[in-house]
């Protein structure tokens, strides 16, 4: 193909009200492709934090498992998801918005006692 020649790139992918979805998600979600998924939240560094820490959460035996509703724990990988969390944090340090940082600070402060409480 030359770099003169024009092309055309036509998105094919079923999504909104005219593939059948149901478009009632929230502003701000996206709009599943089919009716039987879920709203999903916008893709954001806080909702992945967000969803780490639920995360570590569920492994500290602070939360149900989502699946089977039962408390776990399972702290060495709790641990390891707040080390990510605090990997996350040094890494962001110059890119994170105040709200981002202050969220990550408070999340891991949330975790790491929490943690401390458990592991004795």
């Amino acid at each position: 193909m030359s770099d003169n020649q024009d092309f055309e790139v036509t998105d094919r992918r079923a999504a909104g009200p005219e593939a059948g979805g149901d478009a009632t998600c929230k502003d701000g979600q996206a709009v599943p492709p089919r009716k039987d998924e879920p709203c999903y939240p916008p893709v954001a560094f806080s909702t992945f934090l967000l969803s780490l820490a639920a995360s570590a959460m569920v492994q500290l035996g602070e939360s149900p498992e989502p699946e089977t509703g039962q408390y776990m724990q399972n702290l060495p990988l709790a641990k390891h998801t707040i080390d990510i969390l605090a990997m996350l944090q040094c890494k962001t340090r110059a890119n994170a918005t105040d709200e981002e940082a202050k969220l990550l600070a408070e999340l891991l402060c949330q975790l790491r006692l929490s943690y401390v409480k458990k592991n004795g």
